[in-house]
């Protein structure tokens, strides 16, 4: 069963995070959204966070997981937003399951392949994991050897746990998904559609969503509309939390 923190109490919403990311990154929204009246449920997809790991991933499987957690917590009729990586299992999931989901929430992702493109960060992590640092200081430091961005580095270091007195490891299963790397940028099924409420949510400064790219949202999605983020890249939920939550808000509320 996959882990998650479960926030709030009212109508669910089911958040699913990106690549190498966690439940927890959405924490500071999650409250927001249950001061709305939302009950919010921050999964992590397998091999990321506190949940299992395996050596099988792709977005079969991830559809698969995702349909077992709302099965054993009862959950029908529910919000779904993903961003990035977790976009991908979320329109998966909404195309397959169309009778769990109410209201499809997409950030930063399309329907279309999208090729390879981790590589850099993938080599970082593999890096950083063999080199065994003692210290976040040190594993930042090791990471700056490929990643010059800090913000892109802090991330990344959301993911170092104390695995022994002294010893820092990552919660991600690295070597799955360093194998499966090339499934991250899936195209969705040329038949799957979503005929329910959609909106996708994309940051002003990201290329992830292009204006050619809207007529493929609207043969998978045809009741989509998608709204720009302003003052936000990829991250858009974390670089302008207020603009995010406010057209999220919107959507749902009607």
């Amino acid at each position: 069963m996959l882990h998650s923190q479960i926030i709030g109490a009212g109508t669910p919403v089911v958040i699913l995070h990106g690549f190498l990311g966690m439940g927890d990154n959405w924490k500071s929204l999650a409250l927001k959204m249950a001061e709305a009246g939302y009950q919010v449920h921050l999964i992590d997809q397998r091999n990321h966070g506190r949940s299992f790991q395996a050596s099988d991933f792709n977005y079969a499987l991830l559809t698969q997981d995702l349909k077992a957690y709302l099965d054993h917590h009862g959950l029908m009729e529910i919000i779904l937003l993903g961003h990035s990586m977790g976009g991908k299992t979320a329109m998966n999931f909404a195309t397959q399951h169309p009778e769990y989901v109410t209201h499809l929430v997409v950030a930063d992702i399309g329907p279309k392949a999208y090729p390879p493109h981790h590589q850099a960060i993938l080599k970082a992590l593999n890096h950083l994991e063999q080199s065994r640092p003692d210290s976040r200081k040190q594993a930042d430091a090791l990471l700056s050897e490929y990643i010059p961005e800090p913000g892109i580095r802090q991330f990344l270091l959301k993911n170092l746990y104390w695995a022994a007195p002294g010893q820092l490891g990552l919660r991600i299963n690295l070597k799955a998904l360093t194998d499966n790397a090339d499934e991250i940028g899936s195209a969705l099924s040329d038949h799957a559609i979503y005929s329910g409420p959609t909106l996708f949510l994309k940051g002003a400064r990201s290329a992830y969503i292009l204006p050619e790219d809207h007529p493929g949202i609207g043969r998978h999605f045809p009741k989509a509309h998608v709204v720009e983020i302003p003052r936000a890249g990829h991250w858009l939920h974390a670089e302008n939390p207020q603009d995010f939550l406010a057209a999220f808000l919107e959507f749902v509320q009607g």
